[in-house]
């Protein structure tokens, strides 16, 4: 399972609308332009750039990586991660499944394929290297800002939503971060769609494409954008 992510800035060539369709503001363009957290290589128990609905509209905001509710007492406890099939059955994801769905915006994952003497990693990416848009829910903690570094709101996390493998990835790991289409967007933030609708959306993605990488990555320290490049052929 993912541990890592890679989040690039947005592409200078992209326009949001293909993204997000009507969703897409100048304000949302101007956010992921300029108030995207960007990182070669972004652990757990850091913040990140979530997109949720605030109303009738996307915004981009920060979020520590690693789903915190108010009764959570152990911090050391948030899970960076939820199983799809566990998201109506656990109480610490049952009500953020139903209601509070989210975004992140990403440039790929790294995943650890097990080899007889190492881990190596690699970078999951669309084909053509464009954004993913991971699945997550959200949550608010009702006291003082998570961590240091997040603005005085600062009170939100978030865990992704992880699915089982398909196509190259199953080749590399067991499970995958699931990965929300542009077409799904609305439907997927909106906490009136049908449950049975949003269920549909969690299912593994077999078009995804994959790279070695150095095993620099392996310590999230390194911060320098060469982590994320190839090593070896794409596997698509």
């Amino acid at each position: 399972m993912a541990g890592r992510l890679y989040i690039p800035p947005y592409p200078a060539d992209l326009p949001p609308d293909e993204l997000f369709g009507s969703l897409a503001t100048p304000a949302l363009e101007r956010q992921l332009r300029s108030e995207l957290l960007v990182s070669a290589n972004r652990a757990p128990r850091m913040p990140a750039s979530m997109l949720r609905m605030e109303g009738p509209r996307l915004r981009l905001v920060p979020a520590l990586w690693g789903l915190t509710p108010s009764w959570l007492e152990i911090m050391d406890h948030a899970p960076h991660v939820a199983r799809a099939e566990s998201l109506e059955t656990r109480r610490m994801f049952r009500e953020s499944f139903i209601s509070q769905r989210a975004l992140i915006p990403v440039g790929g994952v790294y995943v650890w394929k097990e080899q007889p003497r190492m881990k190596q990693p690699f970078l999951v990416t669309h084909p053509t290297r464009a954004p993913l848009l991971l699945a997550a829910l959200w949550t608010r903690h009702f006291s003082a800002p998570l961590m240091e570094g997040l603005p005085p709101e600062g009170r939100d996390s978030f865990a992704l939503i992880s699915v089982e493998c398909a196509g190259v990835t199953s080749r590399l790991t067991d499970r995958m971060p699931a990965v929300i289409a542009p077409h799904q967007v609305r439907d997927w933030l909106n906490a009136e769609t049908p449950l049975e609708t949003v269920r549909s959306m969690l299912t593994p993605n077999a078009s995804l494409a994959a790279f070695p990488v150095a095993r620099l990555v392996n310590d999230p320290e390194h911060q320098e954008w060469s982590v994320a490049h190839p090593t070896g052929p794409m596997l698509t």
